[in-house]
């Protein structure tokens, strides 16, 4: 910096001192002329306030003038968006590759010249320009995990969905975590029930229960656990890190409610702790004074059994692990689906849930759930849901790998596949045993002619309904 730009700078504290060194002492009030004042101009134009006379119409000779940005009045379209058949009124469109995708569905919609936010668009084509089968309100259904803000350690990250993102989630919320090679998610327990299926990596388990009878177990990608409420557990991450998916019970449940035993020592009198555990105050100069919550741990034993610590107790009758990995799905012409609840996971018996793959251009066949909401995740894939409401709102969403989904119990849907890879998802119930109505399935075992008046198919549609659930139906040749 220049020197002169210094003496302009302090030019009116000189001014002062220059007058105050002046004025002869006793001699009165010290008055400063305007000059000495500092004073900065901004310069500005236009109006701050609107004027009354913009109200109502123009005067005479006055016309509205086209904006600065140019409307675009023929859009880019991809195929089949500005047909008017039947056959393509309500397909889903792709608009992953389309720059400026468009509100309009044949002679329905309009172009958008903006605001708007492209990304968005081109992921939720179906909300965009929704089927004219979309009719009424339903609740918001979808919420991608990649908007849940993520809390990180030095060890690893979670990020969650509950109702404070997802509203009509009420009866459950998910938590997407991930441990960095052996790290821990500390010694912990909830106030609800934990049920986890593994992403990728491998990790081991250790809880207790209420007598006193603990358990081990190592689990890798595809893999289940569960932990009731209000039983402590931790999970540690083997060599090559984890990520797992837990589904809570409650739709208000927040990660940051956790009880863990780090918070507890830190809020008990170490006298108390000393008094609790006999053994010196000093013991506890150590004790993390804040919660670990992720953090860096200790290689573990190759072996889970050299672990696991002997119980006077015994080990817990009903393992909290599931090998779901190791299952073999059934294989149905779309896809295939494995099932798990507390018919065979006995230890989950609040959750219960299906793991389906819907092939391109396949889908999970329309049904209901009568006994639970269905909370989704999905793994892989683009998809596309239509949720019926009673009675007659119905409203269409796009899913892709990440993303939640949310349908109420009773509430009739399909899941599809609109993609060019596999979809793979879960289907999670609060629920113990896994149930859901198939249409198909209840349209072919009630009297064809209660059908037929009814719906008014013909003899070769009613004859080729299925009487076994399809679960997944492959797509048309």
């Amino acid at each position: 910096m220049s020197s002169s730009r210094y003496v302009y700078q302090y030019l009116p504290l000189l001014c002062l001192l220059d007058l105050a060194f002046s004025i002869p002492a006793g001699t009165g009030t010290l008055t400063l002329p305007p000059s000495a004042y500092a004073t900065h101009t901004i310069p500005v134009s236009g109006a701050l306030t609107a004027t009354a006379s913009l109200a109502g119409p123009l005067p005479p000779g006055a016309s509205a003038e086209p904006t600065q940005n140019t409307i675009n009045a023929h859009p880019h379209l991809v195929p089949g968006q500005a047909s008017n058949s039947s056959a393509d009124a309500n397909q889903s469109f792709d608009f992953l590759n389309v720059t400026d995708p468009q509100p309009i569905r044949g002679d329905m919609g309009s172009n958008d010249p903006g605001p708007h936010d492209s990304a968005y668009d081109r992921q939720n084509p179906d909300t965009l320009a929704r089927p004219t089968t979309d009719e009424g309100d339903v609740q918001q259904a979808k919420w991608p995990m990649g908007l849940s803000s993520t809390r990180m350690t030095g060890a690893g990250w979670a990020r969650q969905q509950n109702v404070d993102v997802l509203p009509a989630a009420k009866q459950m919320a998910g938590v997407d975590m991930r441990l960095g090679p052996d790290a821990y998610r500390e010694l912990h327990w909830h106030s609800a029930n934990e049920w986890a299926y593994v992403l990728n990596g491998s990790a081991r388990i250790s809880a207790i229960d209420a007598q006193g009878r603990n358990f081990n177990d190592d689990v890798s990608e595809g893999d289940l656990w569960y932990f009731p409420s209000g039983l402590p557990h931790s999970i540690q991450a083997l060599e090559n890190g984890v990520e797992f998916l837990l589904v809570f019970d409650d739709g208000a449940f927040s990660e940051d409610d956790t009880f863990l035993i780090t918070e507890w020592f830190s809020h008990t009198p170490r006298e108390v702790l000393a008094k609790n555990f006999g053994v010196p105050i000093k013991a506890f100069d150590e004790v993390p004074k804040e919660q670990l919550y992720i953090f860096n741990g200790t290689p573990p034993a190759v072996n889970v059994s050299a672990d696991a610590v002997q119980s006077p107790e015994g080990t817990i009758p009903e393992p909290f692990s599931f090998h779901l990995s190791r299952q073999e799905p059934m294989v149905v012409p779309g896809g295939s689906v494995k099932v798990v609840d507390s018919g065979t996971f006995k230890a989950s018996t609040s959750i219960a849930a299906a793991v389906v793959t819907i092939k391109p251009g396949a889908m999970r066949e329309m049904h209901w759930h009568p006994n639970s909401d269905e909370w989704n995740f999905f793994i892989s894939g683009r998809a596309r849901i239509t949720v019926f409401d009673a009675p007659q709102s119905a409203r269409t969403f796009d899913y892709a790998a990440g993303d939640v989904g949310y349908i109420l119990v009773d509430q009739g849907h399909y899941i599809e596949n609109i993609g060019d890879e596999d979809v793979v998802l879960l289907e999670v119930l609060k629920a113990p045993q896994f149930e859901d109505v198939n249409l198909g399935q209840w349209m072919a075992l009630t009297p064809p002619q209660v059908v037929k008046d009814t719906l008014h198919l013909d003899n070769d549609v009613l004859s080729g309904l299925s009487r076994e659930k399809q679960y997944v139906v492959a797509a048309q040749p």
